[in-house]
């Protein structure tokens, strides 16, 4: 993102960035992936070689610890909704940060041109 050096573009392109905060549903910081599992029937053709079963599993942090849920394959798109949301607000969030840093490291210049100084 291209950070312009005038405010008045900088307060223009935060006041948008801040109107897209908000969130229609739930927020899933985590990631999803799927993974090859052998199942628990010593029978079955995953045991003896042949192919896997797909699940789906959540990675995350709890106390500072990596956790790993297994999701139920009906719930899946809703998650992979929920992830996604998360990632947008973050990289939202990113850019609203960046472009109120540029708030601050432009106000003294700002001030100066108001006052007719170069």
């Amino acid at each position: 993102m291209r950070i312009p050096e005038q405010l008045t573009p900088v307060r223009r392109m935060l006041a948008s960035r801040l109107r897209q905060l908000s969130s229609d549903g739930p927020i899933l910081a985590a990631s999803l992936a799927q993974v090859q599992k052998t199942c628990g029937q010593p029978s079955c053709a995953c045991h003896k070689g042949g192919r896997k079963h797909q699940a789906y599993h959540l990675t995350l942090k709890e106390d500072g610890k990596t956790r790993t849920i297994y999701v139920p394959v009906d719930l899946v798109a809703d998650v992979q909704t929920w992830v996604a949301e998360y990632q947008r607000l973050k990289a939202l969030l990113q850019e609203i940060s960046q472009l109120t840093l540029a708030l601050v490291k432009n106000h003294v210049q700002d001030r100066k041109r108001k006052h007719g100084r170069p």
